[in-house]
């Protein structure tokens, strides 16, 4: 074999075959995207990436992602070629022959080391990049519009975005390219080897009927019947990998909660109950698993019971025909080696059902991920005006998801330095009216106005610290705080003997009592300085004196402020001017406290 000209036709087919082949990838991704559901599913959760307009480098990664896998093929071609000469050296006992494809070996393995590690690091790098945009896409538009918490009122419902997030992304990426390049390869490799194959394919007797070329018909023959079985036997994991996904999430999710009400369980000794649950979530993932099993193992089986017969082929047809002298055992080498590549080649799609399968599992929980998001930032929310310097509500009715009336044409106006008692009965709607408040809550007609959301600050029962610092703790959401004023504010909120942790990191939810979490909250108003605070039963875990020091505290540092609160002492209604009572059949009345607010 003449190695100069194959390298010089070698070096000419990859520039040829590389430019056909990104033409038919780029339209081939174009139609799978325009003609199936799958498609149109990836187009819409990655395709700004590969936009030129956002940047060109994305496309010239996935170009060279695509040279390096011509590469590798025509690789594989000349590795079939040095089989070829190799063996027949030695069948000639021809030692010069034999010696210098020794060194075209060392020449191939050194081309075939560096594209692969090359390689290796062009797709990690591809897929870091990818990864870091989808990541920083789905967190921003998850976190836009406050979507991740009316994700809740919108179809299709959601599981467990946190994984969607963290985990789906990456494996969407790691399926696509490898799903993708290993597409390409078997291609090119069919066409490729089918070619070498024909060239060394000898005529077979069947019966009476000579069958000419006969390698390549039975390989694609072969290949064709598996794949057919392949595709039946292997269907179920599609819905088996989805429920897998699912399932663990779910009890990943169970377990975080007993570590965040880890104290509430101990106080009522729910060990078992809680070990129950998770005992019963755990079984469903221990059930699917089982099924998982048997289902990969009737189609690893399968597959590998089709790659190991067809070794014999090529030797069962070619051997007659080395015996009687028609080849030489170079051109029966390469005719098993090129056999390989079209069988493997042809089979990607049968060996590959399974990735395929969990392919899809992805994709359909990525795009329920997407369809839920656009879902949330389309809800009908309150007609709330943020530029208020008072809280005014006309007409405004709050309703429950299925269209029961909880409060029905509410009108009222609390200025500058005044403050409202919501109070009524537990179900009458008093935290969801302050939702409405919010702006959270979709289930609301009328309008309202209030100050700027910036402007504005939520004290809930439970108050969430973040992780983190206590000194972020105390200031969220603001940045941050100086030492002197957070000293001063821990002080005000008799909670100054936490004035020497400030800088430590912690989950502060489980040092604190809740007592001490409802007082820092009181010291984050101080520091934010809002214009309205809304306190949803934000003293309950205080006693009458504490919570009458703050309700003082809060009023002297911040007079202009509105203060709206809810909630069922009634110690809190000499702290307040007005109280607005809410009944459970929606309706409302609105009249001074018993006793004014000093």
């Amino acid at each position: 074999m003449d190695w100069k000209h194959e390298v010089l036709n070698s070096s000419i087919w990859l520039v040829k075959t590389y430019l056909i082949t990104l033409l038919v990838f780029v339209a081939g991704m174009a139609a799978l995207a325009r003609f199936t559901v799958w498609g149109r599913q990836f187009w819409a959760i990655s395709g700004a990436y590969f936009s030129p307009r956002r940047s060109w480098r994305s496309l010239a990664a996935l170009a060279l992602i695509l040279l390096l896998s011509l590469m590798s093929v025509r690789l594989n071609v000349l590795f079939s070629y040095w089989y070829n000469g190799m063996y027949t050296s030695m069948q000639e006992l021809d030692k010069n022959a034999f010696w210098m494809h020794v060194y075209l070996f060392a020449v191939l393995a050194t081309l075939h080391i560096i594209r692969s590690l090359f390689g290796e690091y062009v797709r990690t790098a591809f897929s870091i990049h990818w990864r870091l945009w989808l990541t920083e896409r789905l967190v921003g538009k998850w976190m836009s519009g406050q979507t991740y918490y009316l994700g809740r009122f919108a179809k299709p419902d959601v599981d467990n975005p946190e994984q969607r997030i963290q985990q789906d992304a990456s494996s969407l990426i790691a399926s696509t390219l490898g799903l993708s390049m290993g597409l390409v390869e078997s291609v090119l490799s069919i066409f490729t080897f089918t070619l070498i194959l024909w060239n060394l394919s000898g005529p077979l007797q069947i019966a009476s009927v000579e069958l000419p070329r006969a390698m390549v018909f039975m390989v694609y023959i072969y290949v064709l019947i598996a794949t057919v079985f392949a595709v039946w036997i292997g269907r179920p994991l599609i819905a088996l990998n989805f429920l897998n996904e699912k399932l663990n999430a779910s009890y990943r999710y169970m377990l975080m909660r007993v570590r965040e009400y880890a104290e509430s369980v101990a106080l009522y000794r729910g060990e078992q109950v809680e070990q129950r649950n998770l005992q019963s979530a755990f079984a469903a993932v221990i059930d699917n698993a089982w099924a998982s099993l048997w289902r990969n193992l009737k189609f690893f089986g399968y597959n590998f019971t089709i790659s190991q017969t067809a070794i014999l082929f090529p030797l069962l047809v070619q051997g007659p025909r080395l015996f009687s002298g028609s080849i030489k055992l170079g051109d029966l080498t390469q005719t098993s080696e090129a056999f390989g590549q079209v069988q493997d080649a042809l089979s990607f799609f049968r060996q590959s059902y399974d990735s395929f399968a969990g392919y899809r599992a992805v994709l359909n929980r990525l795009s329920g991920f997407e369809q839920n998001i656009t879902a949330s930032q389309a809800l009908a929310l309150p007609k709330l005006a943020r530029d208020s310097a008072a809280l005014r509500l006309q007409g405004l009715s709050v309703l429950r998801p299925d269209g029961a009336v909880l409060t029905r044409a509410l009108e009222l106006q609390v200025n500058a330095g005044e403050s409202l008692l919501i109070r009524g009965p537990s179900g009458a709607g008093k935290t969801t009216l302050l939702r409405s408040l919010a702006g959270l809550w979709p289930f609301t007609q009328g309008e309202a106005a209030r100050p700027a959301d910036a402007e504005t600050l939520f004290l809930s029962q439970k108050p969430y610290l973040p992780l983190g610092s206590l000194r972020s703790a105390l200031a969220y959401p603001a940045a941050s705080v100086d030492d002197a004023r957070a000293r001063e504010v821990l002080q005000r909120v008799q909670l100054g003997q936490l004035a020497e942790q400030l800088d430590i990191e912690q989950d502060w939810s489980q040092t604190l009592s809740p007592g001490e979490q409802q007082r820092l909250a009181f010291g984050r108003a101080l520091i934010n300085r809002p214009a309205l605070i809304f306190l949803d039963e934000a003293t309950s875990a205080m006693d009458s004196g504490l919570e009458h020091a703050l309700y003082t505290t809060l009023r002297s540092a911040l007079p202009e402020a509105i203060l709206v609160s809810v909630g069922h002492r009634e110690t809190l209604a000499p702290l307040h001017d007005r109280a607005l009572s809410l009944a459970r059949d929606g309706s409302w009345a609105l009249a001074p406290t018993t006793a004014p607010a000093a």
